[in-house]
């Protein structure tokens, strides 16, 4: 078999798997790629006319546009900014964490748009689901971006319906 024929196989298999990830919505109804993803989402979240520009500057809305294609989830704003604050100071958020309140769970759960009255209870939702990720015989091993990465998706959970982002 040849190259070409390897390639153009490929593409077929692609082409007739992407339906079924299509059908899942109805055509626009997922994120704006040039104002909800990319950087220019997660730096100029509430100026629509400077996320466009942003996107678009830094590589033609190419980031952004596969973000809103590969994984629409991630084209909040608030959800980059939180897990940005996850990954800088995921220390200090377990140690919050473990105590159950705390400077730096009260902002991660701000940024994420929770409200006050939520918070007690996504706090202890949160605080469970780490206490069971770190009693993980793995969790030692995992480096620090799969940490922040385990804390988000666990704050993602307990704040589920509850928070804006």
């Amino acid at each position: 078999m040849n190259l070409k024929a390897i390639t153009l196989a490929a593409a077929a298999a692609a082409v007739i798997s992407t339906p079924s990830l299509a059908e899942t919505k109805a055509t626009g109804s997922g994120p704006n790629p040039f104002t909800d993803c990319g950087i220019g989402a997660a730096l100029f979240q509430d100026v629509h006319w400077a996320a466009v520009t942003s996107n678009v500057i830094w590589d033609l809305g190419t980031t952004a546009v596969t973000s809103a294609t590969a994984s629409p989830e991630t084209c909040s704003a608030r959800k980059v900014q939180t897990a940005q604050f996850i990954l800088d100071t995921y220390e200090n958020l377990a140690e919050d964490t473990a105590r159950g309140y705390g400077e730096h769970l009260t902002a991660a759960m701000n940024t994420f748009g929770c409200a006050a009255d939520k918070q007690a209870i996504i706090s202890m939702q949160l605080r469970q689901a780490m206490a069971h990720e770190v009693a993980n015989p793995e969790y030692a091993e995992q480096s620090s971006h799969e940490k922040a990465q385990r804390y988000y998706q666990a704050l993602d959970t307990a704040s589920a319906g509850r928070c804006s982002a």
